[in-house]
């Protein structure tokens, strides 16, 4: 999991976003969207129409960053809202990258490394 400063706020974005989408489209969804700043370093999450692919978009000192995962098996679990947003803390971001459902704490995939 990524260290994110304190005050700062997740975004989940309601409804499910174009996975074409790269730096720009994103950003711009934020603005229009979300009349939010997409520079605000805060942390916005994107999902794909067939609920196994995120994209996380924040802004850092450093630049813009554009973090992508997908799911080999299940779908991510995202709120039913086709518009708007709902804030998320930390725990509930790491869960989500795991694939656990947030409200019924149960792994959706898993990897399995072997060595």
């Amino acid at each position: 999991m990524m260290g994110l400063p304190a005050g700062t706020r997740i975004w989940l974005v309601a409804g499910h976003t174009d996975m074409q989408n790269g730096f720009q489209g994103l950003a711009a969804k934020v603005v229009s969207a979300l009349q939010e700043n997409p520079l605000s370093g805060h942390v916005f999450v994107f999902r794909g129409k067939r609920g196994n692919l995120i994209k996380v978009l924040w802004s850092t000192d450093g630049g813009l960053c554009l973090l992508a995962k997908r799911l080999e098996r299940g779908r991510f679990v995202w709120p039913l809202a086709q518009d708007g947003k709902v804030f998320l803390t930390q725990a509930q971001l790491s869960m989500l990258l795991e694939g656990i459902n947030r409200k019924q704490p149960e792994r959706t995939s898993f990897n399995l490394a072997i060595l």
